[in-house]
């Protein structure tokens, strides 16, 4: 898989807290769709976090991948979303 040419980042270092996170799966069609629609959207810098693996994220989001949450709000956009829903979703 090619890396996103937008803005995710992996920066989840002790004491950071990303403000915006997308949860996703390896090998996730509709994660990729996700992604391409956060571009569309212009969306700004989030973390990718893949839910492979931990029974806690497979237990949360496991059903419902791509999820994009805002931990600043405690939000949650549940897949399908399109770039307009984004916008709103970010919107403060």
């Amino acid at each position: 898989m090619t890396e996103p040419t937008h803005a995710p980042t992996d920066d989840c270092r002790p004491g950071s807290t990303p403000e915006l996170v997308l949860f996703q799966r390896d090998d996730c069609h509709l994660c990729d769709v996700a992604l391409t629609v956060l571009a569309d959207a212009r969306a700004p810098e989030f973390a990718s976090v893949f839910i492979d693996g931990d029974d806690g994220l497979e237990a949360r989001y496991g059903h419902r991948v791509p999820v994009l949450r805002d931990s600043r709000r405690d939000l949650e956009l549940d897949w399908p979303f399109g770039a307009e829903a984004v916008r709103a979703f970010l919107a403060p």
